[in-house]
């Protein structure tokens, strides 16, 4: 088993357990994260995960390459580009584009690869100060094929992304925090103590406003500003409807602490 995943009341924790190999993702893993994004967007009890790796050394190094390589001389690999459509574990979550509920990554030691690609596919991302960015594809005579091509354009200043995915340099925490990819560096002891703060933060919001902001936002960032307003959103019907949208309101009025119930 290279995941695990627990329940921790409203939270769901994953992770990346293969430190011996830096939590290089093989077929099996994205096999198993499949199975777990789907329980944790069924699960109403959840309301947000916590993506991380195992050990100290490492989020993720992405792609197993020497099971890629042993594939490769088996003749089962076959050829790939973007996406995972066809792969163990599709759709992974860098392209899980309606998953409404909020995904936090704590990042510890490298994110290569596709690692660096799963961080960027989460909502928050915080990092230890030993943590190091790079997508190294291209020294590989490989592409970033899963979003990272896609996402660190749409994330850093387009001149600056491209130098690093054209290159595989890679980037410091501070470096990335600079760049607005990551929401917070914090020392190495410290990150737990530093994502449990924006997951209790997060719990402190309503659920389904909280789904309704991620949807109108990540859906909405490319519009024109009036198409933006115009459009329909799922979630935000959901919550404009819900009685936590009435619950909140009368929590201030009342001077008490609101009761979500996500409905």
């Amino acid at each position: 088993m290279g995941i695990r995943y627990e329940k921790d009341g409203r939270v769901a924790r994953v992770t990346l357990d293969r430190p011996h190999v830096l939590n290089a993702m093989n077929r099996a893993m994205h096999a198993e994260l499949a199975e777990v994004w789907d329980d944790f967007e069924a699960d109403d009890d959840l309301w947000v995960a916590v993506l991380t790796g195992a050990g100290e050394r490492a989020f993720s190094v992405g792609q197993d390459l020497k099971e890629l390589a042993a594939r490769q001389v088996d003749g089962t690999a076959g050829r790939s580009s973007f996406g995972s459509r066809g792969k163990p574990g599709w759709p992974r979550l860098t392209e899980r584009f309606d998953l409404v509920k909020p995904v936090v990554a704590a990042v510890r030691g490298y994110a290569y690869g596709g690692g660096f690609e799963l961080a960027m596919a989460c909502d928050l991302v915080i990092a230890s100060d030993d943590a190091v960015f790079a997508l190294p594809e291209t020294r590989l005579g490989l592409i970033a094929g899963a979003g990272g091509v896609f996402r660190l354009v749409r994330q850093a200043p387009f001149r600056v992304a491209l130098g690093h995915l054209l290159t595989g340099r890679p980037m410091t925490a501070v470096r990335a925090y600079e760049l607005g990819l990551i929401n917070e560096v914090v020392a190495a002891e410290e990150l737990d103590a530093c994502v449990d703060g924006w997951v209790a933060d997060l719990l402190r919001a309503a659920p389904l406003a909280v789904r309704a902001a991620k949807e109108a936002a990540t859906k909405s960032v490319t519009m024109p500003l009036p198409e933006a307003f115009a459009a329909e959103y799922e979630w935000e019907q959901r919550r404009m409807l819900s009685r936590d949208a009435l619950e909140g309101p009368a929590a201030f009025a009342e001077k008490r602490e609101p009761r979500w119930e996500g409905r």
